[in-house]
């Protein structure tokens, strides 16, 4: 049986999470949780969901007191388990929003940190335009924290950071324009406040999470004697860079194995237009090519140079020099890790949100090499792949469940052609004007519509 190294009664919450999925009880819950077993007891995570979808994960923390298991899986299959207890408190915000705004709004809650996906940050959305409408009664994630933040300073009750956690260039300050921009159409004191006050720093996060699967609990139970409802299962790699800059203190974070940095950039461009921009260049063309988990493709020779191509020639040039890190050696690694088959990670998981992560991960690769004079062939079949797999059905005729904020619109403009497709301004701005990628970008989808995923493949790998 798995036990904590340390009293729970006797922890006290220092931080609010704001979407709690299985990444982040796979890397920050588990970096408190190094830092409580160090002692450092005022750093426990109240847990927040906000979305109707997290009522099942408030049911489970709820009735498991927040702790989970944690296994990892490294290639060799010895996997390794710990019980993670930092969630201490689990709030569901669409049950009692008051109490959610007070623990936000308590001067205990130093850090708000952020896992509300990429498409989480826009002041278009439903549920914030609702907010501001009926801005005493918030249910957006950016709603609640202006109003906590309004009642903090009429308390005199004073700041806290905002971090960020989700991959987005620069998402401390993606961060802090979602918030201010918010604030500022209710008042614009409090969006003065927020912007003197508050501190949003940049951070990096990375561990391959994928989705927790029958099959895993089964595992938990039969290995290490949990009847875990949720247990969370990743990859041995972990890091988080993070900027040093917090308004009300902070935990020891680089005792616990967190990089500390003054500037968060290098590394995160390295992550997204290599790590995340990778599994988008793996992620479609693996489906068209019918594989369903991502290591049977990472596997594949085809696939392997195909990646390495992407990222030695097209993604690497267009990164600043990243201290410490060897850039031929992390894109080997990362094969390596794609491949890691205990892992088993889903195809289809890297599928989804297209239109969040392509335009945030591999556009800004395509338009670097087009400033600099070089090319990006491979990219552009990447964005191909996606317009093949968005007209929703595979080589074979089988549909493809396209899973997509924008489905409807993504999918009717790939049906309607390659100039439809990257026409869309919103998704790919003036790109289809430029013909050294709509080229391109037509070859790779003719030859998909002609000759199939692998032989495209095998024409740019």
């Amino acid at each position: 049986m798995l036990e904590l190294a340390y009293d729970r009664s006797r922890v006290a919450t220092g931080v609010v999470h704001v979407g709690v999925g299985g990444f982040h009880r796979a890397h920050q819950a588990m970096y408190h949780d190094r830092l409580l077993r160090a002692g450092e007891l005022e750093w426990g995570i109240c847990g927040v969901g906000v979305l109707d979808a997290d009522r099942r994960m408030a049911e489970v923390m709820r009735a498991q007191r927040g702790l989970y298991t944690l296994v990892e899986k490294p290639p060799s299959g010895e996997h390794r388990a710990c019980v993670i207890g930092a969630l201490t408190e689990y709030l569901f915000a669409p049950r009692d929003r008051e109490a959610v705004i007070e623990k936000l709004a308590a001067p205990s809650t130093r850090i708000v940190s952020l896992t509300i996906t990429e498409g989480g940050y826009g002041l278009d959305d439903a549920a914030v335009l609702d907010d501001l409408r009926s801005p005493g009664a918030p249910r957006s994630a950016f709603g609640l924290l202006a109003e906590a933040l309004r009642r903090r300073r009429e308390r005199g009750a004073g700041p806290f950071t905002v971090v960020s956690c989700d991959n987005i260039p620069g998402n401390g300050g993606v961060a802090r324009a979602a918030l201010t921009g918010y604030a500022r159409r209710l008042d614009p004191r409090l969006a003065a406040w927020i912007e003197e006050q508050i501190r949003f720093p940049d951070s990096m996060v990375d561990r391959i999470t994928p989705a927790t699967t029958d099959a895993d609990r089964r595992m938990v139970r039969e290995r290490f004697g949990f009847d875990d409802a949720w247990p969370v299962v990743c990859e041995p790699y972990v890091q988080w860079v993070l900027e040093d800059d917090f308004a009300a203190g902070r935990p020891p974070y680089e005792d616990a194995g967190v990089q500390l940095v003054a500037d968060v950039e290098p590394y995160e461009l390295m992550k997204l237009r290599l790590l995340n921009a990778s599994h988008q260049a793996l992620a479609y063309f693996g489906r068209l090519c019918g594989y369903e988990l991502v290591h049977e493709a990472a596997q594949d020779p085809l696939f392997q140079r195909f990646l390495l191509g992407y990222m030695e020639e097209e993604a690497a040039p267009t990164l600043p020099p990243v201290p410490g890190v060897d850039l031929r050696r992390y894109e080997r690694e990362l094969i390596e890790r794609f491949a890691n088959p205990h892992v088993r990670d889903t195809i289809a998981r890297l599928c989804a949100e297209s239109s969040d992560r392509i335009p945030k991960w591999l556009l800004p690769v395509i338009r670097s090499r087009l400033a600099s004079g070089g090319g990006a062939a491979r990219a552009a079949a990447v964005v191909a792949s996606w317009a093949r797999y968005a007209e929703g059905a595979d080589e074979q005729g089988a549909p493809i469940d396209v899973v997509d904020r924008l489905r409807d619109r993504v999918m009717a403009n790939a049906r309607r052609g390659p100039d439809v497709f990257i026409a869309d301004r919103e998704l790919f701005g003036d790109l289809a004007e430029d013909p050294r990628f709509a080229q391109p970008f037509r070859d790779a989808l003719r030859s998909l519509h002609e000759r199939g995923a692998r032989a495209t493949l095998a024409g740019l790998a």
